[in-house]
């Protein structure tokens, strides 16, 4: 222990950029959490009144006021999830009170025909955590409910579930399409598949992983945002990207969904195909990160230094770096994983990127679709709420608990 401390400690230096001092040193969680806590109250305090549309989506640059969305918004489930994380962290009632309020908004997407491939964001950030934290029956019924939904979207003749069954721009439609985001839906089905559901549920997460790492990559393991397929042969159309700065350029939040949903399909299955695939897709984003490890939007935007960050995409790779850090065989590696993610929680955790007195979120610098010109450099839920969930991942860590007991 006192070598992988000695390492520890000479790894996190000082560097300088553009003539400002960036310091890691280990993080203090328990004052990290705090302050989300702290926000997270005040958040609290401004909910409207209107029940239909109250849940917390972003803050736009310079404002101080939440964008509301009600449940049917891809967002939906991290305002709940980000309130179980907190019950977690806290064990204050109060906040397992709300987050069971807001998760049973989100119950009708458990009974309704599909609308698009978000279900796990949806209903598993909310009820697979509120189910993880008290084992609540209903909570249950819900998850697997929604599961076997998701897996309408599947197709059998492509191998993956469409993202969008509907028309959008550059997808070719009705063509099937798939975006690196649905990697993180594949973790309900692997839990409905354990925890009672159909067993094919646990095939078709497998099929849609294996089918999205031969053709969603380019040869340096960097990122399509999308596929296209032909809907009846299976076989690959384009790839593209939507969200991003080109059909060729990495998208950093693209890049960190990959990271973290094969890290998480190890996990899953214990296929070394996928452990080996989350370190390739992982080492290539490392590479091309800036001095303080928070990436531009886009690794390929040629405005940098000067294009906006996506502290998002930051949150989402420190908590899968974490469990990474975990799985990986090689120690040097595994060590530098661990030690990557808490350099990127120190940053996050910085006057640079927390939100503090700027308004109730706990992030900002965050991009959205800067494409369309949406949620550009702003606050956004699911940057508080992979910042949450990877500062509890840590805290467990530094205290030399397992992580695999955190899981859900």
């Amino acid at each position: 222990m006192a070598t992988i401390n000695t390492f520890r400690n000479l790894f996190f230096t000082v560097v300088v950029v553009l003539g400002s001092k960036i310091s890691f040193g280990q993080l203090n969680t328990r004052q990290s959490i705090a302050y989300c806590t702290s926000q997270i109250h005040k958040t609290l305090s401004q909910l409207p009144a209107d029940s239909v549309k109250n849940i917390p989506r972003s803050i736009l640059s310079g404002q101080q006021q939440w964008q509301f969305i009600n449940y049917q918004d891809w967002c939906s489930g991290f305002c709940p999830g980000i309130l179980w994380y907190a019950y977690e962290g806290t064990h204050d009632q109060k906040f397992k009170t709300q987050a069971d309020k807001f998760s049973r908004e989100l119950t009708p997407l458990s009974t309704r025909k599909a609308f698009d491939h978000d279900l796990g964001f949806q209903i598993f950030n909310s009820f697979g955590n509120g189910y993880r934290l008290t084992k609540n029956p209903d909570y249950k019924k819900i998850i697997l409910a929604s599961a076997d939904t998701l897996a309408t979207l599947f197709n059998p003749k492509v191998g993956t579930i469409l993202s969008w069954p509907r028309p959008v721009p550059n997808m070719e439609w009705p063509q099937h399409n798939t975006i690196i985001d649905n990697m993180i839906n594949l973790e309900m089905l692997f839990w409905a598949s354990k925890n009672g559901g159909d067993k094919r549920l646990y095939d078709i997460a497998v099929s849609h992983a294996k089918t999205t790492m031969k053709n969603h990559f380019r040869l340096d393991y960097t990122s399509y945002h999308a596929v296209v397929y032909d809907k009846e042969t299976g076989k690959k159309i384009k790839g593209v990207t939507h969200q991003g700065y080109a059909d060729d350029s990495m998208w950093a939040r693209g890049q960190a969904w990959a990271i973290y949903g094969y890290t998480m399909c190890y996990r899953e299955t214990k296929d070394p195909l996928f452990l080996d695939f989350a370190q390739e897709v992982t080492d290539v984003y490392l590479q091309r990160l800036p001095a303080d490890l928070i990436p531009y939007w886009d690794f390929s935007d040629p405005a940098i230094p000067k294009a906006p960050r996506d502290a998002s995409a930051a949150a989402v790779v420190s908590s899968a770096l974490l469990e990474l850090s975990t799985f990986t065989k090689d120690k040097i590696k595994a060590n530098t994983y661990r030690d990557k993610a808490e350099q990127m929680l120190t940053s996050l955790s910085s006057v640079q990127y927390q939100s503090r007195q700027k308004n109730s979120a706990f992030l900002l610098h965050s991009t959205g679709h800067k494409p369309n010109g949406s949620e550009v450099d702003a606050s956004i839920i699911y940057a508080d709420y992979y910042y949450l969930e990877a500062l509890l991942r840590l805290q467990r860590l530094q205290k030399g608990l397992n992580l695999r007991n955190a899981l859900k």
